[in-house]
This record gives structure tokens, C-alpha cells and sequence, in this order.
């Protein structure tokens, strides 16, 4: 297992920028493929991005696909989200998620490591 920690939520404009990082400790971050999910209130935790051990795949939930980029620098024991052109759907409580595989998943039973979660909220 690894232990996760996220930041850079915050509070935006739509239209504006975040980019959330997640920190790993633990085992070797490079063998694990990472993702993000979040889940706004009232609603089930979804998908949103995930990237595999070394960065050569990626994948995006259609609603986020041309704005959200995900990247990895395994020297750093971090994973990226660069959230562009934001909407106020896009307002939720992000995950970062590791998943013990060297290819990533958007379904979130694979992943077995979870962050506490940071909070970006969207104005209109």
C-alpha cells in the first residue's frame, strides 16, 4: 500500500485553473498506476483521470477530456491534475487513487489506495 496526500483545491472562477498534486510514501510509487475520481455532493464518486506506471497512457472521463491533463513524475512521488476552462460542474472533492497494475482503470474497485480527498469549488 501506498499513503496519498492531495493539494491545491481551492476556490475559482469558471473558466480559471487548479493544479492538484498527490503526494505517495510508502512502496514503490513507480510500479503503481494512479488515477483521480471526485464526487460532488449528492452525487456518486465518478471517474475523472488515470495514468499508467510510467506515464505512456492516459485516460479521461468525456466531461473533463481537452481541459484536464494528468501527469506523473515518478522522481517525485507525484501525480498531476491540471484542471483548465473550469465549470462549476466541475465543483467536488477530488481523490487521488493508486492501483497496484502498471495500466490504469476508471473503475474505482481497482484502485486500493485512496487520499483524504481536497476540495475545488467553481463560481459562475
Amino acid at each position: 500500500q501506498v499513503q496519498l496526500v492531495e493539494s491545491g483545491g481551492g476556490l475559482v472562477q469558471a473558466g480559471g485553473s487548479l493544479r492538484l498534486s498527490c503526494v505517495a510514501t510508502g512502496r514503490t510509487f513507480s510500479s503503481y498506476a494512479m488515477g483521480w475520481f471526485r464526487q460532488a455532493p449528492g452525487k456518486e464518486r465518478e471517474f475523472v483521470a488515470a495514468i499508467s506506471w510510467r506515464g505512456g497512457s492516459t485516460g479521461y472521463a468525456d466531461s473533463v477530456k481537452g481541459r484536464f491533463t494528468i501527469s506523473r513524475d515518478n522522481a517525485k512521488n507525484t501525480v498531476y491534475l491540471q484542471m483548465n476552462s473550469l465549470k462549476p460542474e466541475d465543483t467536488a472533492v477530488y481523490y487521488c487513487a493508486a492501483r497496484q497494475a502498471f495500466y490504469p482503470s476508471d473503475d474505482d474497485r481497482d484502485f486500493g489506495s485512496w487520499g483524504q480527498g481536497t476540495q475545488v469549488t467553481v463560481s459562475s
